[in-house]
């Protein structure tokens, strides 16, 4: 069982993630990014590999990552900044990058590292589902990896019930058939395709990401999943206020009373 099957069977609603992109305000904060989120309560984290062409990720996410490549961020500063987070952190962490990130580095390599990052869950954005049954399934199998697939509104029920069958963690529900970007409150077609995904009754845990980005639309999305991921408004929180500003941030999400 890994750690994302562990923190489902402890915990089913309103779980709230959230992303950073390694370097990014620094190239060494991220140590420091994990312990604010730890101790503020959020219940996994997603972190970002920085690329240079990041096909789903919006303008903020963007910026996060040419800033931190410009700080010196590379796969095997991100690897040897988490083996040595793993030492002390106690919340799951799930690594989100790309396929030619993986190819470059070294398939074996790449998934050597992750593993000794203590991280056993991967989300892939460009990873074709025949790919990855071909042969990506077998490789992270064979190091106890874990891969996300995404849906979009545009997904096809045949193609969700596929990715149902395929999923041991989670399946990540996107909010919207575009980028990432904090877009503020959800509309009525997107609470209409939220229902829809929901009544369809997947066995897999749902967690809604791209344009959560305050209280009420984390509160809507945990209406119809088990939680949300929060990135682009926490980029710009960070952009903003820098690592201290974490904690009056989370509060805020979570509804808790804040600084303001």
């Amino acid at each position: 069982m890994n750690t994302l099957q562990k923190l489902f069977n402890q915990k089913t609603h309103n779980l709230l993630s959230i992303f950073f992109t390694a370097g990014f305000p620094n190239l060494n904060d991220s140590d420091k990014i994990i312990h604010e989120l730890n101790s503020a309560g959020v219940d996994f984290i997603e972190v970002g590999l920085p690329y240079s062409d990041p096909i789903a990720d919006g303008p903020t996410i963007q910026h996060s990552s040419s800033v931190a490549l410009k700080n010196g961020m590379n796969l095997d500063v991100v690897f040897d900044q988490l083996e040595r987070i793993n030492e002390t952190n106690k919340t799951p962490l799930v690594l989100m990058g790309y396929v030619n990130q993986i190819i470059k580095y070294g398939e074996e390599a790449f998934c050597k590292r992750v593993k000794a990052c203590g991280i056993d869950t991967l989300i892939l954005p460009d990873l074709p589902m025949i790919e990855y049954e071909n042969h990506y399934q077998s490789l992270f199998d064979k190091y106890g990896l874990s891969n996300v697939f995404l849906i979009t509104p545009h997904t096809s029920e045949e193609r969700i019930r596929k990715i149902d069958q395929l999923t041991d963690t989670f399946i990540y529900v996107v909010a919207s058939a575009s980028i990432t970007g904090a877009k503020g409150e959800m509309s009525d077609d997107q609470l209409s395709y939220f229902k829809r995904i929901k009544n369809m009754n997947l066995k897999s845990h749902l967690i809604i990401g791209f344009g959560i980005s305050d209280n009420k639309s984390f509160t809507s999305a945990c209406e119809y999943a088990n939680g949300a991921i929060i990135g682009s408004a926490f980029i710009k929180e960070l952009d903003k206020f820098g690592i201290s500003g974490v904690p009056n941030f989370i509060k805020k999400i979570k509804g808790e009373n804040a600084l303001v």
